[in-house]
């Protein structure tokens, strides 16, 4: 039996209903079909003509993805003005949340696709993770997968995949984030996400390194010699067809995507520069070691168009058809 896609609704000030809306009017005559968690009145003031209608559950929402936007509805408690983010907001956002990954782990959709959610707010209610990926593992309790655990997050747009070794690290302290373990974990979990929910048989892994030129032998940073050297030599014990650590200024261009099929960087803009470069509006944030699918688009709240129908669903409807892709090739 087809089973949807589950769309938790994001910063309800944000502009995720907005593209949530948007989304489904491009996809509802050929999908992939999904259903939002979220509420329902929030959905239907933002999506303009969409007509939206609650269901009771993911069987029902096929029943109706072509004609009307399907919302498992938990309303919220207070009034929602576009661009101002609230703490009030966020029992019903972390709740829409846990009500899709609960879907997704009981076998009812395919995998979950999280429309942006600031992190500010929710650090003032209470909420004790950095983010949504730390919050999905926690609620997942990821499960070890060759030797390795998740959460390791991957941005994908075009033929790039970047995975990273540290998320959000401040820069100073990178250098005393990274260590063999952490870098190898990333690699196998890396690895395996490439065979598995990308269909590459024999993937090819970029190590990139940390200081520039490779840290030229020492003389601009160990890092390379101490520790990410001796992390890929593991992964090639471990059956991992790794190279570097390379230059990151070398390995973004078209000819250097060529030789690898994944690249794992060492800290946050190393990886999401080059992404956004390639394609600033499609590009695709998804966790990887999870046992769920789990995409994201790779933007945030947008609090400064919100409202304003200014909102471009690109990254979200990539983001929706690459989730149905994994689920499909994890199914077979």
């Amino acid at each position: 039996m087809t089973r949807p896609l589950a769309l938790s609704a994001g910063d309800p000030a944000g502009v995720g209903a907005e593209i949530i809306a948007k989304a489904w009017r491009a996809l509802r005559q050929d999908g992939p079909p999904f259903v939002v968690v979220g509420d329902a009145q929030l959905l239907a003031s933002a999506g303009g003509d969409v007509k939206v209608r609650p269901v009771t559950g993911p069987r029902e929402a096929l029943d109706v993805f072509a004609e009307a936007l399907p919302v498992i509805d938990i309303p919220l408690l207070s009034p929602v003005v576009s661009g101002q983010p609230s703490p009030s907001y966020a029992p019903q956002v972390i709740r829409w949340i846990e009500t899709g990954v609960g879907l997704a782990l009981s076998g009812a959709v395919s995998g979950l696709v999280t429309a942006p959610i600031a992190k500010a707010p929710l650090y003032e209610a209470g909420f004790k993770f950095p983010g949504h990926t730390e919050f999905l593992a926690e609620l997942t309790a990821a499960e070890r997968f060759e030797g390795a655990r998740g959460p390791v997050m991957m941005l994908a747009a075009g033929d790039l995949r970047a995975t990273l070794v540290t998320i959000h690290t401040a820069i100073a302290k990178v250098p005393g984030a990274l260590d063999v373990e952490s870098i190898v974990n990333s690699g196998l979990v890396t690895a395996q996400a490439l065979r598995n929910d990308f269909g590459v048989a024999n993937p090819r892994l970029a190590v990139a390194a940390l200081n520039p030129h490779a840290g030229e032998g020492g003389a601009l940073g160990r890092e390379e010699i101490e520790i990410i050297a001796p992390a890929v030599r593991a992964l090639r014990d471990l059956g991992v067809d790794a190279f570097g650590p390379a230059p990151a200024d070398t390995l973004f261009h078209a000819e250097a995507r060529a030789r690898f099929d994944g690249v794992l960087c060492m800290y946050h803009d190393q990886a999401l520069i080059p992404v956004k470069m390639l394609d600033f509006w499609g590009g695709v944030n998804i966790t990887l070691g999870l046992p769920i699918v789990r995409t994201s688009p790779d933007h945030g709240t947008g609090f400064d168009i919100a409202g304003r129908g200014l909102a471009r669903p690109d990254s979200l409807i990539a983001a929706i058809k690459l989730a149905d892709q994994i689920a499909a090739r994890r199914g077979a």
